[in-house]
């Protein structure tokens, strides 16, 4: 085999560095570099552009083992809504798991391009959600962090050059390649005072070849990390989180996530509610509808039938606050419950390049990542859009036949003699245990280029494959098989009636099952997504194409084809396949038959997008023509259009300039305008059922009148079961947007050597994004209908069910027309109305001889001043009704108006890094802040929404090298921590912390140990 097939082998297996300067001229023209914000290799215009690059020294400040740790850093990223903490309680219907994205100046996920050596990334497959819509990112995590040669952040619009997805910028990941030698890097870390633990090892080793007319580098690097559990620390512990409140303004304002859907209290009503009020010798244990409750003596009204040990049925709801210590705490119940889980990753990257001729090199690219996650979380309960019902003759129901071992003596006359089935409103089988989720992430890149010069030009080409799949696995319950272990007609049948243990009632479940009877009803759920992005592309640049006054223009262009494909495979048990028939009736209960979960149908869609950009360079300035305060002028301009198969076709503009003043002064500038193209859930997806929890403000209001509560914070319908019907949309536009920013760079000549060199900069920037893609907020819509049945009228898209007797007294003498559950609220994706954000970046750059060494420091920090979502009609509707007083106070009207420190999004975040050289020795410091931000799910009607206080945090390392004649030359260790001064998170509801814009860890030592030979 000659060397040059070996090569072309070679080059098929990995990917050439990104240019650097090489020694001999005959490769010097090949290895221009390329910045990101310009195609044109070399060129000048990139001073234009407000870029920052994260350079190795600050990486290694931040102590980071994952991108997501590292991406945290970044003062201009936003919130980061997809993270391994979101378990999902129990449902996949978001992506969990090892798994994080970076989002630029806080807009949707998927709004920031994410580049691997200049060329794009497959998204992950699973879905996370913005408004209730799905939003698809990029998962960092299969960027090895110690094989990143540094980091360029563009914090700019650039649909112009990169096409759909940069709205709010462009994060390119440039890894070590081009390299020679062997590097070893181990690290052993653990966070303070809980279980978990963390070691990675990782390598790069790199060769030439053919007398150095190639190199082959390849990076291999794992990490094994034990779970953080939620009992590690007590802020992540409590489910009753009213204690940390005390003495606040907020003090009894939410804070309690004990969940009444996850009880073992179940609530029960006959299926035929015109049976009325049930009694037993003549007492009444049930409300107008036959609902009745099981609870410990002592809470409530009373216990009007005794069941015995303490327990007995009372009459009517749960959901008041008079049973609120009957609400499980699944903290207390489980103490091995997960808060980040576990994993294990692997990174492996190849990269390859071979110089043919003087001016033609072939390179490549591998690159595979696999992780796999575990947790442990709480048990499930029964979901309102999929009850269980209970026939009259299941073994344990208290209403069954006469004759039955179980029916309760004395019944009323209006039981019949063969029984009354059951429908279960809220109950959990908290005797099943905890739940495992174990997700497996995988992807595969696969790139073959060539590149070159011909006729003066340069020249790249390459094609590439890149694939990526999850496999989401979590115990789960069968409602079939739930159903059929209730209604045995035998002692082995499931008991639901049995409750909790009156001493704690919030604390464990029931033992009066067998472990038999529990196993028979659970089942594995298994969720499996695959996106595929296939790419070609053809680039051509020339920075010199002509000479004008002031020097070289300096043009640039391509095409690209691209192909993404996207399939969802969801669980038979949620897709419809297996859907849960009654067995008492055999009606269609729903298409789901997984316990807890709505039917979710698979999805699956695709689409190929063919592009073209163009892009100009030109000085109109030079210092050699001696123009006062002029001495340099340069401006850039480009233009994009890409051609959709499915969404249509679109092109946009963008002009950057820079224009340097005098020596060491710069102003810059940019306008363009982008485009997102919706993804392949929103335009394919099917019909699709979504349950969550929403108050229902017209019941409180009913309540408010009858002088049931006295304001709405006791309301008991403040969390009702929502089904919300969703469904995709072929017609959906591209989300356009417009962006600006211009800013100044001051490095002062006047400072003396020995003060250090300086850099200043200051940016600022404005995006507006015209048409985002989302629905209708459910919570929304039902305040609309709140709105409009205080007028007299209601929503169409919010479907009830008829008002049953006890909710037709609940209105009774309030004026207001009696409602029903809600049953459905009808959405369709769309375009919504506008958003516009607007900021500041500064950044401050310092290097400055100390004594016999060097220090350097470096700041950034972005300032949010505007974030401002336009209201829908409906939302529009609801602030006016809140300025006149027609409606409540106490409603929160969310998605739209300025959405500033709302759940997130803080006015300020910085970061700042200092390193010390001296001889053998450094020392790195490294800080991070975070303004405050408002939770709106805690609000006080007097006080507003609780403040979620600034935060501000430290990490600090120092660092030897070994230099002597033996083995261990060159030997760095590094001892380093993180949080050093152990500060919690601020106090969230939930969680106990916000999770989008903290970690909860403790502090965390670390050390290392990197070797190069």
């Amino acid at each position: 085999m000659t060397v040059s097939t070996s090569a072309l082998l070679l080059g098929l297996l990995s990917q050439g560095a990104i240019a650097q300067e090489q020694e001999e001229d005959d490769t010097a023209q090949m290895e221009k570099v390329l910045v990101v914000g310009s195609q044109i290799a070399g060129a000048k215009v990139s001073g234009a552009l407000p870029v920052s690059v994260v350079s190795p020294d600050e990486i290694e400040a931040t102590g980071a083992v994952s991108a997501d740790e590292l991406f945290r850093t970044v003062p201009s990223a936003g919130d980061i809504t997809f993270n391994g903490t979101y378990l999902g309680g129990g449902n996949s219907n978001a992506a969990r798991g090892d798994v994080s994205t970076v989002s630029l100046r806080g807009l949707a996920q998927g709004n920031t391009l994410v580049l691997i050596n200049g060329r794009r990334s497959v998204v992950h497959p699973t879905s996370q959600t913005d408004n209730q819509t799905p939003v698809f990112g990029y998962n960092i995590n299969a960027i090895p962090v110690q094989g990143l040669a540094r980091v360029e952040v563009l914090k700019d619009g650039a649909a112009a050059l990169y096409g759909s997805d940069a709205v709010a910028g462009v994060v390119n990941n440039v890894l070590r390649s081009d390299f020679e030698g062997l590097d070893i890097n181990l690290q052993y870390g653990l966070a303070e005072g809980t279980n978990l633990t963390e070691f990675t090892a990782d390598m790069l080793y790199g060769t030439d070849f053919a007398n150095g007319k190639g190199n082959i580098s390849i990076y291999l690097g794992g990490t094994t990390r034990d779970s953080l559990l939620r009992s590690d620390q007590d802020y992540t512990n409590l489910a009753d989180m009213r204690p940390l409140t005390d003495g606040t303004n907020w003090a009894g304002v939410a804070w309690d996530n004990r969940s009444t859907w996850t009880t073992p209290w179940g609530q029960f009503t006959p299926i035929d509610t015109s049976i009325g009020t049930i009694s037993a010798d003549g007492a009444a244990f049930t409300d107008a509808a036959g609902t009745f409750h099981v609870q410990p003596e002592g809470f409530g009204e009373g216990c009007p039938y005794d069941v015995g040990d303490g327990i007995c049925y009372g009459a009517g709801s749960i959901y008041t606050s008079a049973y609120r210590d009957m609400r499980n705490d699944q903290m207390a119940t489980f103490d091995t419950l997960t808060m980040l889980p576990a994993v294990d990753r692997i990174n492996m990257f190849s990269f390859a390049n071979y110089d043919v001729s003087d001016s033609l090199r072939l390179y490549g690219e591998v690159g595979y990542y696999t992780a796999t996650s575990e947790a442990v979380i709480g048990s499930s309960g029964s979901l309102g859009s999929g009850p269980i019902y209970i026939a009259p003759d299941a073994y344990w129901n208290p209403l069954g036949p006469v004759g039955s071992p179980n029916r309760i003596d004395g019944l009323s006359s209006n039981v019949p003699d063969d029984g009354v089935g059951l429908v279960i409103n809220a109950y959990a089988a908290l005797d099943a245990g905890t739940r495992t989720v174990t997700v497996d992430n995988d992807q595969t890149r696969l790139l073959f280029g060539a590149k070159g010069d011909a006729f003066g030009w340069d020249w790249d080409s390459a094609v590439l494959y890149n694939e990526a799949n999850v496999k989401d696995s979590a115990d789960g319950y069968d409602s079939r098989l739930f159903q059929q272990a209730i209604n045995r007609t035998d002692s082995t049948a499931y008991n639901p009636f049995c409750g909790g243990n009156p001493a704690t009632p919030s604390v464990g479940g029931p033992d009066c099952n067998s472990q038999e009877t529990i196993d028979s009803f659970r089942i594995t759920q298994v969720r499996e997504n695959k996106t595929t992005l296939a790419l070609a592309d053809f680039k051509v640049s020339k920075s010199d194409l002509f000479s004008i006054w002031a020097g070289d223009v300096g043009v640039a262009g391509g095409v690209e084809f691209r192909r993404e494909t996207y399939h969802d495979d969801r669980d038979p048990h949620q897709d419809g396949s297996l859907p849960y028939y009654d067995q008492i009736t055999g009606d269609l209960v729903s298409e789901s038959s997984l316990m807890g979960h709505s039917p979710s149908p698979d999805v699956k869609g695709s689409r190929n997008v063919s592009s073209a950009y163009f892009e100009v360079a030109v000085p109109l300035v030079s210092p050699e023509m001696n123009i006062p305060f002029v001495q340099a002028l340069d401006l850039q301009a480009a233009a994009r259009y890409e051609d959709y198969s499915d969404v249509g076709s679109v092109s946009k503009p963008k002009i950057a300039a820079s224009w340097d003043v005098i020596d060491g002064l710069r102003f810059r500038g940019s306008w363009s305008e982008g485009f997102k193209a919706p993804n392949l859930e929103v335009v394919n997806t099917p019909l699709l059922e979504r349950v969550n929890s929403y108050p229902d403000y017209i019941q409180c209001e009913a309540a408010l009148s009858q002088g049931r509560i006295t304001d709405f914070s006791q309301c008991a319908t403040l969390g009702v079961t929502v089904a919300s019907l969703r469904s995709g949309n072929s017609e959906l536009e591209p989300e356009e947007s417009e962006s600006s920013s211009y800013g100044v760079v001051f490095e002062p000549q006047f400072i003396p050597e020995k003060f250090g060199a300086l850099t200043l900069t200051a940016d600022v920037w404005s995006i507006e994004q015209k048409n985002p893609i989302g629905l209708l907020n459910d919570s929304v819509a039902l305040s609309y209908d709140y709105l409009l049945r205080l007028q007299g009228s209601s929503n169409p898209n919010v479907i009830r069910a008829d008002p049953t007797p006890q909710q037709i007294a609940d209105f009774a003498g309030t004026g207001l027309e009696p409602v029903g559950d809600v049953v459905n609220v009808i959405a369709r994706f769309t375009n919504l109305s506008a958003l516009k954000v607007e900021g500041i970046d500064y950044g401050a750059y310092w290097d400055v001889p100390v004594g016999p060494g060097e220090l350097s420091v470096n700041l950034n920090a972005t300032y949010l001043d505007t974030y401002y979502q336009s209201p829908t009609a409906e939302a529009a509707a609801l602030l006016a009704g809140l300025d006149d007083g027609t409606v409540n106070p106490y409603v929160t009207v969310t998605g739209g108006g300025s959405l500033i420190q709302e759940d997130g999004r803080p006015e300020w975040k910085y970061s700042m890094s200092m390193s010390y050289d001296i001889d053998n020795w450094k020392f790195g410091a490294f800080s991070q802040y975070t303004s405050e931000v408002y939770q709106t799910s805690v609000s006080s009607s007097t006080y507003g929404p609780w403040p979620i206080e600034d935060h501000m945090t430290w990490n600090f390392y120092g660092q030897y090298t070994v230099e002597n004649d033996s083995w261990t030359d060159g030997t760095a260790i590094r001892l380093g921590v993180r949080n050093a001064f152990n500060e919690d998170p601020p106090l969230a509801d939930t969680y106990g912390y916000l999770s989008s814009l903290y970690q909860p860890l403790p502090r965390y030592w670390y050390v290392n140990v990197k070797k190069s030979f």
